[in-house]
C-alpha cells in the first residue's frame, strides 16, 4: 500500500500494547481507524486517545475467537467507512503450564484467539479488501514461530507457527494470483506490553496458571520486557514501513528469529534436540 489517507485500517487488539501503536500510527498517517478489542473499558479509553482532527475512531468491542463476532466487526466497519483498506490480525493471549498440567480449557482459548482469531479476520475481511484497488493483512505471530522451547509456553508457541503457516501460505496464494491484497506476518521479539499479564481475560473455564516453574517463567519474561523490550511505537513504525513496501517479515528481532531457524535446521541435520531455551532467548 503507498496510499493511507482517507483509508480505513482495522485493528484487533487495538485498545492496548502494540495493537494501539499500530492504531495510532496509521492514524497519524490520516487513516480511519477501527480499533476491535474484547475489554470495553479499555476500548473506550482507547477511541478517545485516538481521536485527532481529520480522523475518525471507531470502537467495535470484539472477540476474535467468535466468527460472528469479526463478522459483526466488519459491518460495523462498512457502515460507518464504506471501505477497508487495511486489517491487523493482533489479538492473542497467553497461558501455559508443563505439558500434562495444561488442562484443554487453555489450550482451546490459547488457540481459538491466537490462531482462530487471525484465521477468521482473513476469512471475514479478504474479500472486502480485494473490492478496493489495493490492500493489505497484517497478523501478528511471535519470534517464538521461530524460536520455540521456551518451558510452560508450548499453546503460545504452537499457536504462533499455526498463524506463520497460515500467513505464509496466504501470501503465496494471493501472489500466484495477483491479487491486489499484501500480506505481512509481524514477528514481535521482546516489546513493552501487558502480554504477561493476558492471562487476566482468561474464560472462567481456563484456570490462572500456578505452577512455580511457569511462574518464573512469566517473571523472567516481564523482567525482560522491562529491561530490554521495544517500545511499541518502534514497532508499529516498522509495521508500517512492511505495509507500504509489501514486505512479508516484520522481524523486531531478526536476530533471535534467525537463531531459531538455525538451531531448527541444526536439529534437521544432525538428529539431535537442542536444548530448552530461556525465556526471551
Amino acid at each position: 500500500m503507498r496510499t493511507f489517507t482517507g483509508r480505513t485500517a482495522v485493528v484487533t487488539g487495538g485498545a492496548s500494547g502494540i495493537g494501539y501503536a499500530m492504531a495510532d500510527r496509521f492514524a497519524d498517517e490520516g487513516m480511519n481507524v477501527v480499533v476491535a478489542d474484547i475489554e470495553q473499558q479499555a476500548l473506550d479509553t482507547a477511541v478517545a486517545s485516538l481521536a485527532r482532527p481529520g480522523v475518525e475512531v471507531l470502537g467495535v468491542r470484539t472477540d476474535v475467537s467468535d466468527l460472528d463476532s469479526v463478522q459483526a466487526l466488519a459491518d460495523a466497519t462498512i457502515e460507518r467507512f464504506g471501505r477497508v483498506d487495511l486489517v491487523c490480525n493482533n489479538a492473542g493471549v497467553e497461558t501455559g503450564g508443563t505439558f500434562l498440567n495444561i488442562p484443554e480449557s487453555a489450550w482451546r482459548w490459547v488457540m481459538d484467539v491466537n490462531f482462530f482469531g487471525v484465521l477468521h479476520g482473513c476469512q471475514v475481511f479478504l474479500p472486502l479488501l480485494e473490492q478496493q484497488e489495493e490492500g493489505h493483512i497484517v497478523n501478528t505471530a511471535s519470534v517464538a514461530a521461530f524460536n520455540s522451547g521456551t518451558p510452560t509456553m508450548t499453546p503460545y508457541c504452537a499457536s504462533k507457527f499455526a498463524v506463520l503457516g497460515l500467513s505464509e501460505c496466504l501470501d503465496i496464494e494471493l501472489r500466484g494470483r495477483g491479487s491486489t491484497v499484501g500480506v505481512s506476518l509481524l514477528a514481535p521479539g521482546p516489546v513493552k506490553t501487558r502480554m504477561t499479564e493476558a492471562e487476566r481475560n482468561r474464560p472462567r473455564a481456563v484456570p490462572k496458571a500456578a505452577e512455580p516453574e511457569r511462574l518464573a517463567v512469566i517473571e523472567n519474561l516481564a523482567r525482560l520486557s522491562e529491561e530490554v523490550g521495544l517500545d511499541p511505537a518502534d514497532v508499529a513504525d516498522q509495521v508500517l514501513g512492511s505495509v507500504r513496501e509489501n514486505a512479508f517479515f516484520v522481524l523486531t528481532h531478526p536476530d533471535s528469529a534467525v537463531a531459531g531457524l538455525e538451531r531448527r535446521l541444526e536439529w534437521v541435520r544432525t538428529g539431535t534436540a537442542p536444548a530448552a531455551r530461556t525465556a526471551g532467548t
